[in-house]
């Protein structure tokens, strides 16, 4: 009898393709839940986007830079009140998306209890490699029904940064009112709270 392994997926000679929907449809409280009952880790490369459990995008090399860019030319202009994160989550109706980068009110310690939710929050980035589809879709949707004031996607292959402003919130189609797109060489408006209080070079955060 052959000792070789079988190919992965594969069931009575068929290949399975391995699944691109969503996986799993949750609450945020189930989804809390299996956090702390230690179902789900920080091993599980996983968020919840509108009530589904999907597997988070995986990052190559210019991703990472970028998110350290953007989130360091954030911090140079961000007034004291507010603080950058980086890649943790936030907490909306219906989903727990974790973006790239993220301007909260208040200090950490403020979220010792719970995540920021849109409340919280005055911009959400996002960076755009493969991911492209997914952030200018159900992230952008996300986003948009929750009431996140500004939403930035930082294109890594176009090399532009779109800037949405202008929440619908809960709606039909939630999408924001206007969606910007600054090239390579423009400066980018940094918005909290209506307010412009820097800006910051599109060349700064692409790696």
């Amino acid at each position: 009898m052959s000792t070789a392994a079988h190919p992965p997926f594969e069931v009575q000679g068929l290949d399975l393709a391995v699944p691109t929907d969503p996986i799993l449809r949750l609450s945020v409280s189930q989804y809390h839940e299996m956090i702390r009952s230690g179902i789900l880790t920080e091993d599980d490369r996983v968020e919840l986007l509108e009530g589904w459990l999907v597997p988070k995008m995986s990052k190559n090399p210019p991703h990472s830079v970028a998110t350290e860019l953007a989130a360091a030319a954030l911090r140079s202009v961000v007034p004291p009140e507010w603080y950058v994160r980086t890649q943790e989550p936030v907490t909306t109706g219906t989903s727990e998306p974790e973006p790239d980068v993220s301007v909260v009110r208040g200090r950490p310690r403020d979220y010792v209890d719970y995540h920021p939710g849109p409340e919280h929050l005055a911009i959400v980035l996002e960076i755009a490699d493969s991911s492209i589809s997914r952030d200018r879709g159900i992230k952008r949707r996300i986003y948009a029904r929750a009431g996140v004031s500004v939403y930035w996607i930082v294109d890594v292959t176009a090399r532009r940064v779109e800037i949405c402003t202008g929440p619908t919130g809960p709606a039909e189609q939630p999408e924001y009112a206007s969606i910007r797109s600054f090239g390579h060489d423009e400066l980018l408006p940094v918005l909290i709270d209506g307010r412009e209080v820097g800006r910051i070079a599109v060349r700064d955060i692409l790696p």
